[in-house]
């Protein structure tokens, strides 16, 4: 699918993706109904043995999209968490090799994990980014995701205003608040821009009909089935290793 009609499905009813993170649980993915899917960069980690936060050397990771994007015919867009460079031009060209791959869209984040934990870093960087991106290749959905809630900034809902103006003048096709929860907060972020927001799944978020209603135009869930497996698969290991057994 192209970047136009990606861009679309942002533009009628809410898109809910399925985040992934090899070919088989892509291949299930759309197998199951979704329209478009998403890459988990903490899952895809964590599949090749590396923590979260730019961790796994940008190739394999490159390796690991290609995979995905081969197994499926429905759109792929890829957590690019902040770009694996602080450099923007070095950035552009990792953009333009996941188009050649086929990757119709990125998330793009202004926050970074370091050894303290998740830091939000300039908004003037990631403006820079987006504009090199864009200069580089027009077909890519650049999803542009502010850390002010996840980093728990003094005033999340005015900083994150106060930033999506930038990313949106920089040329970004949509906008992605992970831990925003409350209606007034998300009617707050729709209004403040024309482009498409991206929230993120949690257990006190409005149900999907709410966000319909408040204008959320696409949902994710990020690694979040992938860890609720893994919990599953450490308990039947467990299992198994004091009564070795076929699940049931």
């Amino acid at each position: 699918m192209s970047y136009a009609k990606f861009k679309k499905l942002h533009q009628q009813q809410i898109l809910i993706l399925g985040n992934v993170w090899d070919a088989h649980s892509a291949k299930i993915a759309q197998d199951t109904g979704f329209s478009a899917l998403g890459t988990s960069s903490h899952a895809i980690a964590n599949l090749l043995g590396y923590n979260d936060g730019e961790q796994i050397p940008v190739e394999e990771l490159l390796y690991m999209v290609e995979r995905i994007v081969k197994s499926v015919k429905i759109p792929v867009s890829v957590d690019f968490e902040s770009g694996y460079t602080d450099k923007p031009s070095e950035l552009a060209i990792l953009v333009k090799r996941l188009t050649d791959i086929g990757v119709v869209g990125i998330n793009l984040e202004d926050g970074k994990v370091g050894k303290g934990g998740r830091k939000l870093g300039k908004a003037a960087l990631l403006v820079d980014k987006i504009q090199a991106i864009k200069a580089e290749t027009k077909n890519i959905f650049i999803n542009a995701r502010t850390d002010t809630f996840t980093t728990q900034h003094a005033t999340p809902v005015e900083e994150s205003i106060a930033r999506i103006a930038q990313y949106e003048n920089a040329g970004a096709d949509g906008i992605f608040v992970p831990l925003v929860e409350s209606k007034k907060d998300i009617q707050r972020l729709v209004a403040a821009s024309n482009l498409p927001l991206n929230v993120f799944l949690t257990p006190k978020l409005p149900k999907l009909q709410e966000l319909e209603t408040l204008g959320v135009k696409r949902l994710s869930h990020g690694a979040k089935i992938y860890e609720w497996l893994v919990t599953k698969n450490t308990k039947v290991f467990q299992d198994f290793l004091q009564k070795p057994s076929l699940p049931k």
